[in-house]
């Protein structure tokens, strides 16, 4: 069975930029992590259930594959989708750390979103599988689309591809489980404080490097020093030089050559 990777990502930045509805609208630079992935694949199973192998904590109703499998089956009211899923399994090998800012479970949704389209021959085009892959989280579609480098706005939904070279990162993930939505919730109590346009422009067309270079943690990433607030053994592991991806747990620094 064809294996297929589902590469981790990091935010080298994350601006807030206003709200809408409950959500922060943000820019961010998503880059992927080429030396860090889970890897995917079908499996024969003997029985019919959804079953998704591998490590992980969450039941299988909550795992973002079968959220994927859902909002797939959605869509299309694909036969073939219903009869894949009862003779196979999906087994995945996990190496990208969960809750830990990486995009992990977002990577492994669009990775099986992909891999169904290919399989089935569904003949979904990566818009339309982003618009799918929305519906289960607002980081899948940059995972859709498997570009390098995108600067990400909107809650997520908007993914506009940057060209540049793709960076070598060194990635450190503390053993600290972090709550997206508690992060936020503190960034909106006691941090809000969001970018003008003119900011967003700006950081748009600037290089991933070049931020690195001149932005320290914190100015990087709104959500730094609520996490850091609202979990205060992450700041234990804070050292210079490292940034901080998503809303946390992990930080990642450029890999120095030699």
């Amino acid at each position: 069975m064809k294996v297929y990777k589902a590469y981790a990502k990091v935010n080298v930045f994350l601006k807030i930029t206003g709200l809408r509805d409950n959500y922060h609208e943000i820019i961010s630079r998503f880059m992927r992590v080429n030396s860090l992935y889970d890897e995917l694949s079908f499996v024969p199973k003997d029985d019919e259930s959804f079953k998704i192998i591998g490590n992980f904590s969450c039941t299988t109703q909550q795992n973002t594959i079968y959220k994927a499998y859902v909002a797939l089956k959605k869509a299309t009211k694909s036969e073939a989708l219903d009869k894949l899923m009862k003779t196979h399994g999906v087994e995945v090998k996990k190496s990208i750390p969960a809750f830990a800012g990486l995009g992990g479970g977002s990577s492994d949704a669009a990775t099986y979103l992909k891999m169904c389209n290919e399989v089935l021959h569904l003949g979904l085009s990566l818009n339309e599988l982003a618009v799918i892959g929305l519906e289960v989280g607002a980081d899948v579609p940059f995972f859709i689309y498997g570009y390098d480098s995108a600067n990400v706005s909107g809650i997520g939904e908007v993914v506009e591809e940057f060209k540049e070279e793709l960076l070598d990162y060194e990635v450190f993930t503390p053993d600290v489980e972090i709550s997206t939505p508690k992060v936020y919730q503190t960034y909106r109590a006691d941090f809000y404080a969001p970018i003008d346009d003119f900011e967003t422009q700006r950081l748009k067309k600037t290089t991933s490097k070049e931020i690195l270079e001149s932005m320290d943690v914190s100015e990087a990433n709104d959500l730094f020093n609520p996490a850091i607030q609202e979990y205060k053994k992450l700041k234990k592991h804070y050292e210079q030089g490292w940034h901080f991806s998503g809303s946390g747990s992990s930080f990642f620094r450029l890999k120095e050559d030699g």
